[in-house]
């Protein structure tokens, strides 16, 4: 019988101990920054002259680290390395593979607050985000291994009178992993995972500004016994590698998480049928929100407006999942409004290696200047109630910004600004604000705050998202309890950290033996 599965519990910063070991995890990565990372192909090290130079979005002088650079010719040559390694690799027992996954989850939760250090260092996530992404990525790890012995033997099917029937699954091929930014330990290590342990050997190509932690992650696998070849990174530019991997005729399916214009294009580069492909690739993707709170009349008003704020502004904004419109019944509206704007005026935002800063800077130049461009717009649009700063001197800091009375068509609240910006619209009762919140492109997160049960029914049969909380923010699903992925311009619905996750990385295959 398998053991229930647990989460990783979050570290409690409260106590002085925990304290102590963050600053440490700190200061062992003040002690590797600058380093060059190679590029890993077949278990090979490979350093190359152009490189990825990501750095402190705190603190832009602050090199995290340099690494290497793959291009066409490194990327066919991983293809072709991990193409001749899934022969052998698709053969291994899924218990083996499993075990290797215990292993690198028991090195990280020793590593624990390093990894989450060098989150804070290299993508400005505060303690308790980072110390969040470590747990995850541990928890994507162990969950998936268990999966995987689930699935192991397949599933039942009927026989009848002298005939054998199975049913089993069997692995896809070579796998092509593009990761994003915004979690770059979790969802980066939960999408390479979940093509491993079901038999795929894969080409990782991770975040630009976040590579140092991908690298770090590759040195973990290759330390718990994960054979050569089987992982292989690949850092380098969309356009040049990216590009390539997505269209190769030996690439059996790409998993992508990132923006919404990178995403459809890649769904639709991989549908066609290249030279030499025999095989329709799949595709899994998860592509970003438009994340809506709706707020009833009988909401407890408080708990609407503290999971406003810490939904719109845990990690300055910079989560698919974060809240970017508050949808507000009138009766309730100017209440939530100003409370809102109290809890945002409290907040504090700076360089987050200090544990006393709420909220860090956003990832890059690039991120700043368009949440910084949306913040014009939304003054135009409505009325700015809270922040609307930002500096980029040192680190790319804005301070968090609240937009009210805003139409619910307005660009404000339609496109995905990912940044620390919220947005305010009143609805005439309930049923109105169900309807604004699904009036987008997308269908990521939601969150209802009400204490009227036919309102919590409505909710749960109308509004139209992957991941729907009740009196609760809409951030924060936990692998395991909270499947999550999302419908519409969201994705494919790929439900990360679920029971059927891993079978988008299999194959069906039936056996029938007579006897």
């Amino acid at each position: 019988m398998m053991i229930p599965y647990k989460h990783e519990p979050f570290t409690d910063f409260s106590a002085e101990e925990n304290k102590k070991a963050y600053l440490e995890g700190l200061k062992l990565v003040e002690s590797y920054l600058g380093q060059d990372y190679n590029l890993v192909i077949g278990g090979e090290c490979i350093s190359t002259e152009d490189k990825i130079v990501s750095v402190n979005p705190s603190n832009k002088e602050e090199v995290i680290g340099r690494v290497s650079k793959a291009n066409r010719e490194l990327a066919e040559k991983a293809m072709q390395v991990a193409d001749e390694t899934f022969n052998t690799w698709r053969k291994v027992k899924p218990e083996v593979r499993a075990d290797i996954l215990f292993r690198a989850a028991a090195i990280i939760r020793r590593r624990k607050h390093e990894f989450s250090a060098l989150l804070t260092k290299e993508a400005g996530k505060p303690w308790n985000e980072a110390d969040a992404d470590t747990a995850e990525a541990i928890d994507f790890i162990e969950y998936y291994a268990r999966q995987m012995l689930n699935l192991k033997d397949g599933m039942p099917v009927e026989s009848r009178p002298g005939e054998f029937n199975r049913y089993s699954y069997i692995p896809l091929g070579v796998g092509i992993i593009i990761s994003p930014w915004n979690f770059p330990f979790a969802i980066m290590a939960g999408t390479t995972i979940a093509a491993i342990v079901t038999g795929n050997t894969v080409l990782l190509k991770p975040a630009s500004t976040t590579p140092v932690v991908a690298a770090k992650f590759v040195e973990v696998m290759e330390e718990a016994g994960l054979p050569k070849g089987v992982l292989n990174f690949v850092p380098g530019s969309g356009a040049e590698v990216g590009d390539y991997l997505v269209d190769h005729p030996r690439t059996r399916f790409i998993s992508f998480t990132g923006s919404r214009d990178v995403g459809t294009r890649i769904y639709e580069r991989a549908s066609k049928v290249n030279e030499g492909q025999i095989w329709l690739k799949r595709v899994i993707a998860e592509m970003g929100g438009k994340d809506t709170i709706v707020v009833d009349k009988d909401a407890d008003l408080e708990l609407a407006a503290q999971s406003i704020v810490k939904s719109a502004f845990g990690f300055s904004g910079q989560k698919c999942s974060a809240c970017s419109r508050a949808v507000i019944v009138e009766d309730v509206y100017d209440k939530v409004l100003n409370r809102a704007v109290e809890l945002t005026k409290e907040l504090t935002v700076g360089d987050t290696a200090d544990q006393s800063y709420f909220m860090g800077p956003v990832i890059d130049q690039a991120a700043f200047d368009k949440i910084m461009s949306y913040v014009e717009i939304g003054k135009e649009e409505g009325k700015l109630v809270a922040g609307g700063e930002g500096d980029s001197s040192k680190g790319f800091f804005i301070q968090p910004t609240i937009i009210a009375d805003l139409d619910p068509k307005a660009r404000l609240m339609q496109e995905e600004i990912f940044g620390p910006v919220v947005g305010f619209t009143k609805a005439k009762d309930f049923e109105h604000a169900i309807e604004i919140a699904n009036n987008t492109d997308y269908g990521l997160t939601g969150a209802v705050l009400t204490n009227n049960r036919d309102h919590i029914e409505k909710a749960r049969e109308d509004f139209h998202v992957g991941n729907l909380y009740f009196n609760r923010g809409c951030t924060g699903a936990i692998v395991g309890y909270q499947p999550f992925g999302g419908f519409n311009m969201s994705g494919t619905d790929s439900k990360a950290g679920g029971p059927d996750y891993l079978l988008l990385h299999l194959q069906a295959k039936t056996t029938s033996e007579t006897l």
